[in-house]
């Protein structure tokens, strides 16, 4: 269907024209076959259905988005990505950098009414710590003293563990070792206080609306899957008198040219994924004045299954990714200002530059790397396929690889689409040839890029594991000379990226979101690409 009449008028003729059929149909299927509600403050397009609504279980942006919502951390984000006090009014740091003393506000609350205590988070961050809790995203409580041991189940007794609660308003919390961004990760999902009595009551389904108990800005009131969810103004918030928003429908759309039909016609008024944005409209739609792009800490990249052959052999791996063309991938297809990717950290890490290098696009080094193990001109490899999931530009990527594979090595390359919640799952059990990925930064900081490439990380899912690697991680986190750090940093990217290659970057992002301006507020670009719901506001 052809779009550009709605996307070449200005914002609001546009959206003010007769539904295309599409979008009745579309709008008919969203609202349950009929079912009507008041159209909220805030209608947001999230992408896709979440994946879970639990804290400790998160490990996708989607999901995140929501998290922050319901829930408050003891710091939090504000528009412009910064953390500054939440369920915490102030804090004191120690002259070392290893002791942090929280000071919690006498008037937070849960939406049952009981106080948020220090004792919720002691309990919420051990919830996370426990091996049988399986969180994949539990390492970065391991700043934390003995976190690590204790979610390896090394140390069974909690009590060792750097956090504790002298009492309900005070959190004092240990760490291994300094660590100068650990403000911004008391933001992140996985230290985010949960009610464990009540998951303890219901069990996986404490997270339904008519169970599930929150501190943060919004209340759960509607989980409709494949429909929508709705938030609605938690009037207990300690900070409800300037939260603006009553209520928030959060959309579950994949398809780019859908959820652009709804934000055209005004079902949808804010669209932040780049994944939504359909490819072959990019070019016009960066003329509109409803699209908004900036830089981000953010990374396209794919992944190599390093368990299964022939991608355990490093010299395929490095074939493949210097076969990838990654201009033409940013020139021809995402179009929106995306720098290739030599390396795995974006530019823009305060303090960092990323070793020189890495797998630039050369084919002829990649036939004989290629020849080298064992497969001259592509004879005898085995059938493979790229594993993505439902967003429309990870298939036209896929399609570009393929041409790409088959043209310069002589190997044909299948296609492997699933479903998102499939998706993941397939990459958490290292189900997979090649993969599309990619990774937020989680703060400023090059840490949040490579500590995930550690051996046994929860994010990892490429089954590489060095030990050399691992150890330049653990000295750099112990590291105080901060150019040293940043150097043991250097040596670890040029590993992952360059010499092992268990990944491939492709790409930098560039943050998209799109929304009139003139009727919605309280929207900044910023590095780590948060853009808290509880901020926004309406100008109308």
């Amino acid at each position: 269907m052809n779009l550009s009449r709605f996307l070449t008028l200005p914002p609001r003729a546009a959206r003010g024209r007769p539904l295309l059929p599409l979008v009745a149909a579309c709008a008919l299927a969203l609202a349950g076959c009929g079912r009507q509600s008041q159209r909220a403050d805030l209608v947001f397009i999230n992408a896709a259905e979440p994946e879970t609504l639990d804290p400790a279980l998160m490990t996708f942006q989607l999901d995140q988005r929501l998290a922050y919502a319901l829930f408050e951390g003891l710091a939090t984000y504000d528009a412009a990505g910064n953390p500054q006090p939440g369920v915490a009014e102030n804090w004191d740091i120690s002259a070392d950098g290893l002791s942090y003393t929280f000071h919690l506000r006498h008037n937070a609350v849960w939406s049952d009414g009981r106080p948020v205590t220090a004792q919720d988070f002691v309990a919420s961050w051990r919830r996370t710590l426990l091996p049988e809790t399986a969180a994949e995203y539990a390492y970065p409580l391991y700043y934390l003293k003995n976190g690590k041991a204790f979610n390896e189940g090394t140390l069974t007794d909690f009590a060792q563990v750097g956090v504790r609660a002298p009492d309900d308003w005070t959190l004092a919390v240990t760490l291994e070792n300094p660590t100068p961004f650990f403000l911004g990760l008391t933001c992140q999902s996985m230290f985010l206080p949960v009610p464990v009595a009540v998951i303890d009551q219901w069990g996986d389904a404490w997270t339904k609306p008519e169970h599930i108990v929150t501190n943060g800005a919004f209340l759960l009131t509607t989980w409709r899957l494949n429909d929508k969810i709705r938030l609605t103004k938690n009037p207990r918030y300690w900070n409800a008198a300037a939260v603006r928003l009553s209520t928030i429908d959060v959309l579950p759309i994949s398809r780019p040219n859908t959820a652009l039909n709804f934000f055209a016609s005004d079902l949808a008024d804010l669209m932040m994924d780049k994944s939504l944005t359909p490819p072959d409209l990019v070019p016009t739609l960066r003329r509109e004045p409803y699209f908004h792009a900036a830089p981000y800490l953010g990374t396209y990249f794919l992944r190599f299954n390093c368990q299964r052959p022939p991608f355990n052999d490093p010299r395929v791996r490095q074939a493949f990714a210097l076969v990838v063309d990654k201009a033409a991938i940013v020139q021809k297809i995402t179009q929106a200002g995306e720098l290739p990717a030599d390396a795995f950290v974006p530019p823009g890490v305060a303090g960092y530059e990323s070793p020189p290098g890495g797998l630039k696009h050369d084919p002829e080094r990649a036939r004989a790397l290629l020849a080298a193990a064992g497969f001259p001109g592509g004879r005898g490899f085995p059938d493979i396929a790229f594993l993505y999931n439902e967003f429309r530009l990870n298939e036209v990527i896929g399609v570009e690889l393929q041409s790409m594979f088959q043209r310069e090595l002589g190997i044909h390359l299948g296609l492997r689409r699933q479903e998102n919640k499939v998706y993941n799952r397939t990459l958490s059990a290292t189900d997979y040839d090649l993969a599309c990925s990619n990774w937020i930064g989680d703060y400023n900081d090059p840490n949040t890029f490579l500590d995930m490439w550690v051996a046994g990380g929860g994010n990892n899912r490429t089954g590489w594991t060095n030990a050399t690697y691992d150890g330049w991680i653990e000295a750099a986190a112990r590291e105080p000379d901060n150019a040293r750090r940043m150097e043991l940093f250097r040596q670890a990217e040029r590993m992952l990226v360059t010499d092992a290659a268990p990944i491939c970057p492709v790409y930098f992002y560039v943050g998209i979101q799109i929304y009139d301006a003139h009727k919605l507020g309280g929207i900044e670009a910023n590095l780590l690409d948060e853009h808290p719901l509880r901020v926004m506001y309406r100008k109308e």
